[in-house]
């Protein structure tokens, strides 16, 4: 391992003869950046190394396993790596100095959210009455005529008595300052199944009308610079995640040129609702009870979902029979008459949301191997860090497959 320094930041690093002055070790207790090259958007250009096995320039879904080799370490570097201070950095990106900085900026951050359909609303609902931790002020957008003045109306009148101003304001914002903010919520959706559809993929047949949408917004990002989190909650999530992440780095000839959101900067909110529907389903069957101390979700919002039972004692049969249940939960409130938007909104959008902005451990979609994967993660100061686990051959075959299923989605 070399190290070196620009005398802002302190690099570690397997390439030799690096443009930086060269270090003889890692000064004692500094924040320490990893330097790899990978083509850009092949993987993550920026991420949080939380075990040395994750020094390597080399990604896919055995990332989320801890059977990665160890290249060799010294005890610097490790403990390092073990109080959180490593961050990684692809030089192959053209814009990799941004990088270097955390993501979001400190203290309670500045939240636009577009669109207050269903979804929308019901989500601002809950980050009003539950972030005025984290969140500092909510701005609401949409397009027709009076749904963000209702809502303004509506969620202001929510408070404490004699504490008025605990819950974060809501604001109207006009779609020309929708990126300027820290966190870009997008919950548009130009076409929604009604009721009378029971039946199929119900979240891929929203895709080719919601692909073109989201481009649209995320070349708006691109246009403003934007710097901060740029959120699906809209269906499909994981697909409109990897449109958004690739429009945005077209120039106008349709060339990539890697000038627009960052891997780091893409999010997908709906892993949260599978997670959640599985542990409703181990509640109402024992069979399942492991799933509710050992169990995890992986892979996406709709087919392809992936629900292991237990990570220590995984059982294949009764994982996808899990699984097909929690997959196909939406399916079950459209047979009653109504749209299944209060569930989603809120434990994939708003609780998600929160614990992301907290630093916690929680699902959602990051950016792994060209695709967005549903996973455990949180986001530290050194970046995200993905959840790292013993998981079983037959378990780890089903995610690559799920995989495979994502990057086949044009």
């Amino acid at each position: 391992m070399y190290y070196y320094t620009d005398h802002q930041h302190v690099f570690c690093s397997h390439l030799e003869g690096l443009p930086f002055r060269p270090l003889p070790a890692l000064p004692e207790g500094s924040a320490v950046t990893y330097l790899f090259r990978r083509p850009p958007l092949q993987g993550r250009d920026a991420f949080a190394v939380s075990h040395p096995r994750l020094l390597t320039d080399r990604e896919d879904v055995t990332t989320l396993t801890d059977a990665c080799p160890e290249p060799p370490v010294d005890g610097a570097l490790r403990a390092a790596i073990a109080e959180g201070r490593v961050s990684a950095v692809n030089l192959e990106h053209p814009r990799w100095q941004e990088l270097l900085f955390p993501l979001l900026p400190a203290g309670k951050k500045r939240v636009h959210l577009l669109a207050l359909g269903d979804v929308g609303s019901t989500l601002l609902t809950g980050l009003r009455l539950l972030g005025s931790d984290c969140i500092g002020s909510i701005g609401i957008c949409d397009v027709r005529p009076g749904f963000a003045q209702r809502w303004a109306f509506e969620m202001n009148q929510i408070a404490l008595p004699w504490d008025y101003d605990t819950m974060p304001a809501v604001e109207i914002v006009e779609p020309s300052e929708l990126f300027r903010c820290d966190v870009f919520l997008f919950c548009a959706s130009r076409f929604v199944p009604d009721t009378a559809v029971k039946t199929g993929d119900v979240r891929m047949a929203q895709y080719a009308l919601n692909r073109e949408l989201v481009a649209s917004y995320a070349r708006q990002a691109r246009d403003a610079r934007f710097s901060g989190l740029f959120c699906v909650v809209s269906d499909p999530v994981d697909p409109l995640c990897r449109a958004a992440l690739l429009e945005s780095n077209r120039d106008e000839r349709g060339r990539m040129d890697y000038q627009g959101l960052t891997t780091r900067q893409v999010r997908g909110f709906g892993l949260g609702v599978m997670n959640a529907r599985a542990a409703y389903y181990a509640k109402q069957d024992s069979r399942f009870a492991a799933f509710l101390t050992e169990g995890r979700t992986f892979g996406p919002h709709g087919e392809g979902l992936v629900v292991a039972d237990s990570i220590a004692r995984y059982d294949d049969a009764l994982s996808r029979e899990l699984t097909e249940k929690t997959a196909h939960a939406n399916l079950e409130m459209r047979t009653l008459g109504f749209k299944p938007y209060v569930a989603p909104a809120l434990s994939s959008g708003a609780l998600s949301l929160l614990l992301l902005l907290r630093g916690a451990w929680h699902c959602s979609s990051v950016y792994l191997d060209g695709i967005f994967m549903g996973c455990k993660n949180r986001l530290t100061d050194a970046g995200v860090e993905i959840e790292q686990l013993p998981l079983p051959p037959a378990l780890l075959a089903r995610i690559r497959e799920t995989a495979e299923q994502l990057r086949s989605i044009p």
